[in-house]
């Protein structure tokens, strides 16, 4: 064999060393990569039929009720814990790995982290203009409960309907409102009643001025409710691991519950229903390093 002959062996050999390793590194990089890890403080209970479960819903009978993704490694001997009839359960702070249908933990739970949610008063605010001289009824003798009523009843009937609100948040510039007084925060003549519809929401004026005589305002949103449901009611068959939906008309968007909010199934509620029309509510967050 000639010397050429030998390094071109020599270099094959050596390429195909250098694959293997190259080849091995990557096998030994993907299976120590750090999984994502995910938190939530919530209700984990354990009865006769299942073993320790996440819930994000809890029926509060005596023992209380409810079910969830099982919580892998859980022992009810190390943590606080109420007890009836067989059924154990508390609320903690867990943190662990999600595989899709379970949490196994990877420290152990502590006790719950209050998490108060303060209400937004422009939530409910008017988008409205407000008129000269302010918001007050075009006629005191049908701003009544039960005109009120009336009126929330017949925009419900209307091509086109969205959402309804009552607005409270101006009453605190009227002179002699007293917040203390439930007379006061819920009279109709003090409220600004809000509907929503698709295309021109003033057309509905005239139908709702049959009934109404209060402070009103119409504006436009981007779906009407049925729209909205019936995108809801594909969300609940098309997407696994639901565990609440609603509406948000006022949003414009449907808002669905899930374990956890994955980057492969934002993108695929994004591809499927267009982005930003179904938003995901997580129960489980990520746990930032």
């Amino acid at each position: 064999m000639s010397v050429f002959a030998r390094l071109r062996g020599m270099r094959g050999i050596w390429l195909a060393a250098v694959l293997v390793t190259l080849a091995t590194c990557g096998t030994a990089s993907a299976a120590t990569a750090p999984k994502l890890r995910y938190q939530a403080d919530g209700f984990v209970l354990s009865n006769p039929r299942h073993g320790p479960q996440l819930c994000a819903s809890v029926d509060f009978s005596m023992p209380p009720q409810c079910g969830g993704p099982d919580v892998i490694g859980w022992d009810w001997d190390a943590v606080e814990h109420s007890v009836q009839r067989g059924v154990r359960w508390g609320q903690y702070h867990v943190v662990g790995t999600w595989d899709g249908t379970s949490l196994t933990l990877t420290e152990p739970p502590r006790p719950a982290k209050p998490h108060p949610t303060p209400s937004d008063p422009s939530e409910f605010a008017t988008p409205c203009p407000t008129p000269a001289g302010g918001w007050r009824p075009v006629a005191p003798e049908k701003a009544t409960d039960k005109a009120l009523d009336a009126a929330i009843g017949r925009a419900h009937k209307l091509p086109g309907y969205a959402d309804s609100w009552l607005d409270r948040s101006y009453l605190d510039e009227i002179d002699g409102y007293d917040p203390t007084d439930p007379r006061d925060a819920n009279d109709p003549k003090r409220l600004v009643l809000n509907l929503q519809f698709t295309g021109d929401a003033t057309a509905r004026e005239s139908a709702i001025r049959e009934v109404w005589g209060g402070a009103l305002c119409l504006s436009r949103a981007p779906y009407s409710e049925k729209e909205l449901q019936v995108v809801q009611g594909r969300a609940l068959k098309e997407i696994t691991g639901v565990f609440s939906a609603g509406v948000d008309a006022r949003a414009g968007h449907v808002s669905i519950g899930v374990w956890a909010v994955t980057p492969e199934l934002q993108r695929e509620v994004d591809e499927k229903y267009g982005k930003g029309l179904v938003f995901l509510h997580a129960y489980l967050k990520p746990v930032r390093s």
